[in-house]
């Protein structure tokens, strides 16, 4: 499904603010794996999702999905294949716009987007309704509320439909929930764990929270300084715990690493 070999992504190369956030990044993803990806930070958790969507061109290496060489294709042309969902659900919404508009939009995803174009009436607005009532938060009866006016828990559910609404392959959620508090984020990392086994997606998950990290999935990446230093199988990390995997990851990087450490991921 996704294939990424000797993957290097460099920001500012050349100056003295230089950074080598990826340094080849080999992983390949089967289709329907929910991978979680944690790390602490400067890891390369965040980079590697935006070179996996195309917003971060690598300077060596390819990537592909399924058959097809994507490394050259920009965020546009792979947003029929993938979607993100962001840490701020500022970031995947506009504000100013109804939860409908916000819909309206998503679904011309790689299209041409415009109201007119958009917005097609009744018919869509049933079926967006009927989307959002599995989410149980009634926003299915309030299609015309201004989107920036709803709790930042409703508005990354609305962003998390957003990015599924239409088919597509691959869903990467970069923290999605490190800006909720607990039971909101529990909530919408329930959402998530449905709507990708509803719909067969393959998922990566960046998470802060090495508890989720080993919760939810069928695999966990563990990465340090633009590098993959652990990959741990369903039953690999079914045997682990908090503590027992943070050993472990201290102990393939070389240092001690501590949950402190973790909860500074970006």
């Amino acid at each position: 499904m996704l294939h990424l070999n000797d993957v290097h992504v460099t920001f500012n190369p050349g100056t003295a603010t230089e950074v080598r956030a990826l340094r080849g990044i080999d992983l390949q993803v089967s289709s329907g794996d929910f991978v979680t990806v944690i790390g602490s930070n400067g890891a390369g958790k965040s980079t590697l999702l935006s070179a996996i969507v195309g917003t971060a061109r690598p300077d060596r290496g390819t990537i592909r999905l399924g058959d097809r060489d994507v490394t050259a294709w920009n965020a546009c042309r792979r947003a029929s294949e993938v979607g993100r969902v962001f840490q701020d659900p500022r970031l995947g919404t506009c504000g100013s716009l109804s939860i409908e508009e916000n819909l309206a939009l998503a679904a011309r995803r790689g299209k041409r987007r415009s109201f007119s174009a958009a917005l097609s009436g009744s018919r869509q607005r049933a079926s967006f309704s009927e989307k959002l009532a599995p989410l149980g938060l009634g926003l299915e009866a309030r299609l015309s509320t201004p989107i920036g006016l709803l709790s930042g828990g409703q508005r990354q559910a609305v962003s998390l439909l957003m990015a599924t609404l239409l088919p597509m392959k691959i869903l990467v959620l970069d923290e999605h929930t490190a800006a909720l508090d607990p039971a909101v984020a529990a909530r919408v990392l329930q959402l998530s764990k449905e709507i990708a086994e509803n719909d067969g997606l393959t998922v990566l998950m960046v998470t802060h929270s090495m508890g989720d990290a080993l919760a939810f999935g069928s695999r966990t990446i563990m990465m340090d300084r633009g590098i993959v230093a652990l990959d741990l199988s369903s039953e690999d990390r079914s045997k682990l715990d908090v503590p027992a995997l943070l050993a472990l990851f201290g102990k393939a990087v070389g240092r001690t690493v501590d949950s402190d450490q973790m909860l500074l991921s970006r």
